[in-house]
This record gives structure tokens, C-alpha cells and sequence, in this order.
């Protein structure tokens, strides 16, 4: 393998001029750089990539942690290219790291991508807490983004989606509608998003003063066996509900079908709504009503904040996201309207 001391030797220039070209600091003039270049090309020279970062105190790179169970699903599909279409924009190169199935797992991945002299760390977590992630951004020089999480130290080093008041909205639309017997299958408990989902689910039937009912909340974990699963138990055990909102459009999926194997018509008997507006809802029969987060704009937000950390750029406040629901043939009205 070629060394800088045999391309400074075809190129007729020191060692010092070939460090200098690759490092981008100091001045070398075109036709030395020109000449450094073309023995670079002769050689096959590659430039040791952690002693330039280490010179040039920049990798051009961003890491980026998420825990190998959401992987699947159109929510972090999309999270993911986006990440890595806005990084190449930027002319980085973005480092997906698995954060695996622990707190302490998730800490050793951003340092793992730390140790890798990587420029900035954007994590999505889902064992770290709040306050273990405040501490981990307090011991690094280096910016770590926290994507949908509310911190409580650290307004700007936060993205988040507000997921209790967007899934509180989606129900009251459904209340609106003059529904009253709601049906909920809920995401992993173990996740923020799920608890957080559910309880936007409970205070808008408490605001609107509608009982809660424990027999119509169903526990999921975010596949569409779940929902079919949900949906089984319901009838079985006699409930009566109009409405069913499930955690995600997969949950929503396998309920779907699993009314439709008990031949109970949707929406004119049941409506249904998931979450995430999957790029199928709209060629499900009937087509999927669902709550449409902003990942999109949220990992722009993210990167674009991060980036001007990076830069030198100005700190902003924390920004808060909010979903929307679309409104789709699965939602109809209920008994109360």
C-alpha cells in the first residue's frame, strides 16, 4: 500500500505539501496541489482516515442510534432515508449504529460512534431516560440531537413530537363524530410512544367526560397480528364499541381484517384509525384514516440543527411537532351524532 512519503516523492514535493493538500489547511499552490493529486492517482494512495480526522478535527460525519426492534416499519424507513438523503446534501456521510436492547447498550453506541470521531451523535431512544440523556449531552463536547424526547435541560439539543396531545386529538376527532365507545390498541408499553399514545387516548375521554372503559383497551406490541389479535378478544368477551383507534396503520391493518372475517362492516358498524400513515393506508379496502407524523420535517429540523451547532450557528429553542389526521373511507360517523 502507497505512503504519503512515496506520493510526495513521485509528486517532486515534501511531505509537509502532501499533508497540507489532504488536510486542506495551509496554503499550497495550484500546480503543487495539481501535482499532489495526480501521484495520488498513480500511487493508489489512501489517506489514513482517523489520522486526518485527528489533523483536521472533523470526520464530515454524523452517527446515528436506534435500537434494532424499530427498524421495522414505514415510520423509521422513512426516518432513515431521510437522514441519509439530507446528510448527502450536506456532503456528510451519516453512520447508522444499533442501540440494541439496553440503556447501557444505547449509551456504548454513541460512544462507539463517538470514539469514531464522528462530528455529532442523533439518537431516537427508547431505554435511555430523560434525565440519563441530559447527563450523557452534559459530558460531551461533542452536540448529541435527541429525536422525539422532551428534555428537560437541554431545550435545543431536542426534536420531538408532542404524541400524547396528537393521539388526544385524534380521539376527540372521533368523539366529534359521535363516537363514544372507543376501542384502543395500545403500542409496546415499554415505549414512551406507546404509553404516551395511550394516554392521549385517556384524557380525551376524560375531558370529554366519557367513562373509561379498561375492557376496550387492548395491549399491542406494533404488528398487525396484534390487531387482529385485539379485535378477536373483543368480540369475544361481548364489547360493544363503534370505534377502534390502534397504535400504528400495522395494528390498524390486522384489525381491519379481522372485522372483516366477522363480517362487521367498516365504518358503518366499527370506524377504525391507526397511526403513522403508512404508504398503504390509502389502498387498504376500505382505505386506512390515520394520524400522519412529521418525520420528514423532524429529522430536517434535526440535522439542520445539528449542522449549525457544527457550524458555529446560533442555538435555537426547543420545537415541538404535532400530526395530523387524515381522513380516509375507515371513519364514519357514530351512534351519538
Amino acid at each position: 500500500m502507497a505512503t504519503i512519503v512515496e506520493v510526495a516523492k513521485v509528486a517532486g514535493v515534501s511531505k509537509a505539501t502532501v499533508s497540507r493538500v489532504l488536510s486542506g489547511n495551509g496554503y499550497v499552490s495550484e500546480e503543487k496541489r495539481e501535482l499532489v493529486f495526480k501521484a495520488i492517482a498513480e500511487t493508489g494512495f489512501r489517506p489514513n482516515l482517523l489520522a486526518r480526522n485527528l489533523a483536521t478535527k472533523s470526520s464530515q460525519t454524523i452517527g446515528l442510534v436506534i435500537t434494532n426492534t424499530l427498524y421495522s416499519g414505514s415510520y423509521f424507513t422513512e426516518l432513515m432515508q431521510h437522514s441519509a438523503r439530507l446528510m448527502e446534501q450536506q456532503g456528510r456521510q451519516l453512520l447508522l449504529v444499533d442501540g440494541k436492547h439496553s440503556a447501557e447498550e444505547e449509551r456504548a453506541a454513541i460512544q462507539f460512534l463517538l470514539d469514531l470521531r464522528c462530528d455529532g451523535v442523533i439518537i431516537y431512544p427508547r431505554f435511555l431516560t430523560i434525565e440519563e440523556m441530559d447527563a450523557i449531552i452534559d459530558q460531551h463536547s461533542h452536540p448529541i440531537l435527541v429525536i422525539n424526547r422532551r428534555l428537560r435541560q437541554h431545550d435545543s439539543y431536542c426534536i420531538y413530537a408532542d404524541q400524547q396531545r396528537t393521539s388526544a386529538d385524534a380521539v376527540e376527532a372521533l368523539i366529534k363524530l359521535g363516537h363514544r365507545d372507543i376501542a384502543f390498541i395500545t403500542g409496546s408499553l415499554d415505549s414512551p410512544t406507546g404509553r404516551e399514545r395511550l394516554a392521549g387516548y385517556q384524557s380525551a375521554l376524560e375531558k370529554h367526560q366519557i367513562p373509561l372503559q379498561q375492557a376496550l383497551v387492548m395491549e399491542g406490541k406494533w404488528q398487525a397480528q396484534n390487531g387482529v389479535a385485539a379485535v378477536e378478544t373483543l368480540i369475544n368477551q361481548g364489547s360493544h364499541f363503534s370505534a377502534l383507534v390502534a397504535s400504528n396503520d400495522d395494528m390498524a391493518v390486522g384489525a381491519l381484517k379481522a372485522l372483516a372475517a366477522h363480517s362487521i362492516a367498516v365504518p358503518a358498524q366499527v370506524s377504525v384509525l391507526g397511526f403513522d400513515d403508512i404508504p398503504l393506508a390509502p389502498f387498504t379496502v376500505p382505505s386506512l384514516s390515520s394520524v400522519k407524523m412529521p418525520v420528514t420535517e423532524m429529522i430536517q429540523e434535526t440535522l439542520e440543527r445539528l449542522i449549525s451547532m457544527l457550524d458555529g450557528g446560533e442555538m435555537r429553542n426547543r420545537q415541538r411537532f404535532s400530526g395530523e389526521v387524515i381522513m380516509r373511507e375507515s371513519i364514519g360517523s357514530g351512534p351519538f351524532a
